[in-house]
């Protein structure tokens, strides 16, 4: 494992004007548990240009990582895409070099996000397949 980025790694210009520049896969991870979709749509209403625009574009950031995680691309057909963008526990632990029951112990602990298909299995998205895995590398 890695030792994590230390802090003021994304932090640029403390002399001037400070800016902060997210990675794709945290800008994901924010779009999706911190309601920044909301968060622009209200900035919008606002009339605030500079945050509208920053939101808009940790959006994008996001909407792109995970395209490239779930191996999305827009231009071709669904059908055409490839894999499946949700797999059960044996599949992710495959995936991610784990048993089954590690991935199951990382879902009942809250560190992997999974949900119980109509078959009462656990489904798992590849984009939070993809925020377990590099959490697990930050470690």
């Amino acid at each position: 494992m890695t030792d994590p980025m230390p802090r003021g790694s994304f932090l640029y210009g403390m002399d001037g004007h400070p800016v902060v520049v997210v990675p794709a896969r945290v800008a994901d991870w924010l779009d999706r548990h911190a309601g920044l979709n909301s968060l622009r749509i209200a900035g919008r209403e606002v009339n605030d240009a500079e945050v509208t625009a920053v939101l808009t574009d940790i959006h994008i950031a996001s909407l792109k990582w995970r395209a490239s995680v779930a191996g999305i691309d827009p231009r071709k057909p669904p059908e055409a895409m490839g894999a499946s963008p949700v797999m059960n526990a044996r599949q992710a632990a495959d995936e991610l070099g784990l048993t089954d029951r590690a991935v199951r112990l990382a879902i009942t602990q809250k560190r992997l996000h999974a949900t119980k298909d109509h078959n009462n299995r656990w489904a798992i998205n590849r984009e939070d397949l993809e925020h377990f895995r590099a959490a697990r590398a930050a470690a």
